[in-house]
């Protein structure tokens, strides 16, 4: 039997983060395996999931996987856990543009999950009824089983909530409390590898105002996930370094079992200790390159990957990745050297430059077909005249006039953050072999 619930806000800053993972943590203290979910793109929130849980956190976004990704994701591993806890995305119904598409209502629906419904009703009473009322009835295919009423004043104040919704469960009144908040920055809360986070102190907090046995029997309405034929890792054959650490951190946990899949063995390591195991490709993911610049600068990583490059070892960048591979990184009018792999000079700013999903029609020489994503960024990057992109975005606006993918020799890099459900992995794979057989 999957047991399961989605924890859904009335929009975004409702305390859906910290909701969850507090439930999590309960959970977890009584002993029970929970499988944790994010609905949509985010890499940092799925960190303290995993934390918590002591199981990697799975991302659920129904245009970068498709429905039947998400369907796939799910039922491959929600059954082996005795709960599984889905944190939903900004607002239950806010999806793409005017679209369910990516929403958490539509998570909801492609997999039969009840929803908790947070509400953040500070500065009302029964207007929160009217709230509720309106989301329940919205969307009938969405189900509202229960509802957490969060920054509560008083127990006063949550009775005459409670009083005016009485069709609806409210299985948790939180008051406010400054202690139990995430600290965030400018591309959203810090991971969970970065700080120090009481979880005991939150799991108590819930564990005093909410009805955690409610939730369970809430979950166990849940259908049973589809039956889901497992892939299994091919023999590895090449090795993928995998630049991770505070710099390189933003990862699918599908994108490395996608190379397993395939056959490749990730190969962890540190641009910023210099480290650079030998491998047949590498890859690397978005972060926050600009707060370790000097650290990169100086690492003889950073020094080296030129002239692999130019020998034809496969190299992938995203986000961070592509500011790291370019010639130069300008910080506040101090310019960086970085790997110059790339023909491109990225430029630091202030204001947000790309927040969405992406979406672009690929011509390289691995990397063919659509491929969706998403982008967010605070940084520019100017090509060379002659530099080669090969991304035709559909959507997104990519590094310059609706382009993205900058390419040199075996090494190609975009602002898109790609998901395995469309990323050609199995090419890049393939890529690697012929690198190693040379």
């Amino acid at each position: 039997m999957t047991k399961a619930v989605l924890l859904a806000g009335t929009n975004s800053g409702v305390g859906k983060t910290t909701v969850s993972m507090g439930i999590m943590a309960a959970l977890k203290r009584r002993e029970m395996e929970v499988q944790p979910f994010k609905v949509g793109p985010d890499y940092i929130d799925p960190t303290y999931h995993t934390a918590i849980c002591g199981k990697p956190s799975r991302n659920l976004d129904t245009f970068m996987m498709q429905v039947d990704g998400v369907k796939r994701t799910y039922s491959k591993h929600s059954e082996n856990a005795d709960i599984n806890i889905v944190e939903g995305v900004m607002g239950l119904f806010d999806g793409m543009d005017s679209t369910e598409v990516a929403s958490s209502a539509h998570v909801a629906k492609t997999l039969g999950i009840p929803v908790i419904l947070i509400v953040n009703v500070h500065g009302m009473s029964r207007s929160a009824a009217a709230i509720v009322k309106g989301f329940s009835e919205f969307d009938k295919d969405v189900k509202i089983a229960g509802v957490i009423l969060n920054k509560v004043g008083s127990p006063r104040h949550a009775k005459m909530i409670i009083d005016s919704i009485p069709d609806i469960p409210i299985v948790g009144t939180l008051p406010r409390n400054q202690d139990v908040t995430v600290p965030s920055r400018h591309l959203g809360l810090y991971m969970a590898h970065e700080q120090e986070f009481d979880t005991e102190k939150l799991a108590t907090f819930i564990e005093e105002n909410i009805d955690l046995d409610t939730i369970i029997s809430i979950a166990q309405t849940a259908p049973d996930a589809d039956k889901n034929i497992a892939e299994e890792d091919s023999e590895a054959d090449v090795r993928i370094g995998i630049a991770y650490d505070s710099a390189f951190c933003f990862y699918y946990q599908d994108m490395f079992d996608a190379f397993r899949n395939a056959g490749a063995e990730p190969v962890f390591f540190s641009p910023i200790k210099e480290e650079l195991p030998e491998v047949d490709g590498l890859y690397f993911g978005g972060g926050y390159p600009e707060l370790y610049i000097s650290e990169l600068e100086r690492s003889r990583t950073t020094r080296s990957l030129k002239e692999l490059s130019a020998d034809g070892i496969p190299i992938y960048g995203e986000c961070g990745g592509l500011q790291y591979l370019s010639t130069s990184y300008d910080i506040e009018g101090t310019v960086y050297k970085m790997a110059d792999v790339l023909p491109a000079q990225t430029v630091l700013t202030k204001k947000l430059q790309a927040l969405g999903y992406t979406e672009g029609q690929a011509s390289g020489d691995f990397i063919k077909g659509t491929i969706r994503g998403h982008e967010f960024h605070y940084s520019v990057t100017y090509c060379d005249n002659d530099a080669k992109l090969v991304y035709e975005m559909k959507r997104g606006k990519g590094i310059i006039d609706g382009k993205d993918g900058l390419t040199e020799h075996n090494s190609l890099a975009s602002y898109t953050h790609a998901h395995p459900a469309s990323f050609p992995v199995k090419s890049f794979v393939e890529k690697c072999r012929e690198y190693k057989k040379r």
